[in-house]
C-alpha cells in the first residue's frame, strides 16, 4: 500500500486545497484526491510540483507499507 502524506504537509503550512491549487496549478481534484488518500494514480508532473513546493523528497510525500497476507 502507498501511504500519502500531502495532509500532513498542508497542515504544517496551513494551507487549503485550493491554496495549494493556486500556488502550483494543479487542478483542486487531483489535490483533494491525493489528500484524502483515494487516488489510484499520480502524474509525475504532479508528484514534482508538489516536491518543489514544499521543498521537498518524494519520500517525504509517499510511503511504502507492505499488505499484511
Amino acid at each position: 500500500m502507498i501511504k500519502c502524506h500531502l495532509w500532513k504537509y498542508m497542515g504544517e503550512n496551513k494551507l487549503k486545497i485550493s491554496d495549494l491549487a493556486r500556488a502550483t496549478g494543479l487542478h483542486r481534484n487531483s489535490i483533494s484526491l491525493l489528500y484524502k488518500e483515494e487516488a489510484n494514480r499520480v502524474e509525475l508532473d504532479t508528484i514534482n510540483k508538489l516536491c518543489e513546493h514544499f521543498k521537498c523528497e518524494v519520500s517525504d510525500l509517499f510511503e511504502y507499507i507492505p499488505e499484511k497476507k
